[in-house]
């Protein structure tokens, strides 16, 4: 049995920041990019695959993790502590893309907000330390916060992973290592 952890990116959404839906489920090519790392998941030997699968409680995440769960037999848990940036409270939808590409520039303890963001991606690594075993589907930032504490880095960017990027953990000597980096792509972060 594996004691890999998959981190999977989202696949494309419908719509992007600051669009009418705050919580936007796959368009057409996110569905086909779903499929595809369901197949390359399903397609390992039998003790390297997943077991199950957690996904973010947003919707392209939910979706990305459906056929995984479907090809395994298992039902997608939902794991808050794997989901997108909390926005500080008061932001508008309109607002939060301004905000966001604030954050994107700058380091984890700059952040302006209303929680401690540095908190909150040590909870990220913890909630994926958790799930030895199975395929964790999040998102650009939630994936960022996981590779720049495992790389020691405050820079809140410091990897670019597309669509659908798997990137493979392991856990030794009780600490998260990175076995193999996924996919890094300029798609737009949404």
């Amino acid at each position: 049995m594996t004691d890999r952890i998959y981190l999977i990116r989202h696949g494309k959404p419908a719509s992007v920041w600051g669009e009418a839906d705050p919580d936007p489920g796959l368009d057409e090519t996110g569905r086909d990019q779903a499929r595809r790392v369901a197949e390359t998941l399903m397609a390992l030997a039998p003790g390297e695959r997943p077991r199950f699968v957690v996904s973010s409680p947003l919707r392209r995440c939910r979706e990305t993790a459906q056929p995984l769960a479907d090809a395994l037999g298992v039902t997608v848990e939902i794991d808050p502590a794997v989901g997108e940036i909390p926005t500080p409270a008061g932001l508008s939808l309109e607002e939060r893309p301004v905000w966001l590409r604030e954050v994107m520039a700058g380091t984890w303890a700059g952040i302006v907000g209303d929680i401690d963001y540095e908190a909150w991606r040590r909870n990220v690594a913890r909630a994926l330390m958790s799930r030895a075993g199975g395929a964790v589907f999040s998102h650009f930032i939630a994936i960022n916060g996981v590779m720049s504490l495992i790389q020691g880095q405050d820079a809140v960017i410091v990897f670019r992973p597309d669509h659908v990027s798997c990137s493979e953990f392991e856990i030794a000597q009780g600490e998260l290592r990175l076995t193999r980096l996924g996919a890094e792509a300029v798609t737009r972060v949404n």
